[in-house]
């Protein structure tokens, strides 16, 4: 007992730091967990929380029993590994280019040029699509294609070219972020590892793959597994509204969280909306688990646990 006094007098301005976050969370990330009965109940508003009637299964039903099932599982798997896949190699080549840069101003203007995309492109990524992608006044139908001789594409009636134009606006909006987490990786490696490397004859290539890459695993396993935990969700911005919910897109722009979306928008379901975020949360933090065991398996210093 007074080995315990003794630590809250001595930390007790640690733990008064400590305060208002871990209000911040118990209200906001473990208080609403109980409300993960709704995807279980059929819930009403007269009800409540507690009071709507249980109903079992029938809320997961919407997803698993839809046509659509496969096609927005697909999409939503199959896009957020290319995400994973390509944004983390983008960010790891910047980061390095960037870092390899001799004049520090230099240095500071790449930085603000791989930040900028992604500070603005919450606000305004779906009107520079649309001004790019609309039929009758985009860039693309009105300038870019009769320079080559190309007849206008109906862009949001032509679903089979959105793979790729989602694919690279979520890299343009996306890498920054990953990239200056690499870079303050990259600053934090002792530099006279480099400098003994390059009196060894070591060419930049070299000092790379045996110097920079090494000392980056960590943080690539950690932003992985964390982007492996979200791989059931999506950018909901990403997939709504910059194809402009347009139905002719649905086949490669539908994802689970547009059709969930989408569904109780139509039938005012809330349970069903429960139930998929639950699902999602579920087999997230399965993955996890089963990635980090993985990594374990092959280096257990690397491990997040």
């Amino acid at each position: 007992m007074k080995k315990k006094k003794i630590g809250l007098k001595r930390f007790w301005p640690l733990y008064l730091m400590f305060l208002p976050g871990g209000l911040y969370l118990l209200i906001n990330n473990y208080i609403p967990m109980a409300g993960l009965v709704v995807a279980f109940k059929s819930y009403k508003v007269r009800d409540g929380l507690f009071g709507s009637q249980f109903n079992g299964l029938k809320n997961f039903k919407f997803l698993f029993a839809t046509p659509d099932a496969w096609t927005i599982t697909r999409n939503t798997i199959l896009y957020n590994v290319v995400f994973i896949i390509l944004n983390t190699l983008l960010g790891i080549i910047f980061a390095i280019f960037i870092c390899d840069a001799v004049n520090k101003r230099l240095k500071k203007t790449y930085q603000s040029a791989i930040l900028f995309p992604y500070l603005m492109s919450a606000v305004i990524i779906g009107y520079i699509v649309f001004a790019f992608c609309s039929t009758q006044n985009g860039i693309l139908n009105n300038t870019i294609l009769p320079f080559f001789g190309k007849d206008a594409v109906s862009w949001y009636q032509e679903a089979k070219y959105w793979p790729f134009i989602i694919i690279f606006v979520n890299t343009w909006k996306g890498v920054g972020y990953g990239c200056l987490i690499y870079i303050s990786a990259i600053n934090g490696i002792d530099p006279s590892l480099y400098e003994a490397a390059a009196l060894d004859g070591a060419s930049k290539w070299k000092q790379i793959k045996h110097i920079t890459l090494p000392s980056l695993v960590p943080t690539i396993i950690t932003l992985t597994l964390m982007s492996i935990g979200r791989i059931f969700y999506s950018d909901f911005g990403l997939f709504y509204q910059v194809p402009r919910n347009a139905g002719a897109l649905y086949s490669t722009t539908n994802v689970i969280d547009t059709y969930v979306y989408r569904g109780l928008m139509e039938q005012g379901n809330i349970g069903m909306s429960a139930a998929a975020g639950f699902y999602q949360s579920i087999v997230g933090f399965v993955l996890v688990l089963a990635a980090n065991l993985v990594v374990r398996k092959i280096s257990r210093e690397n491990a997040l646990f």
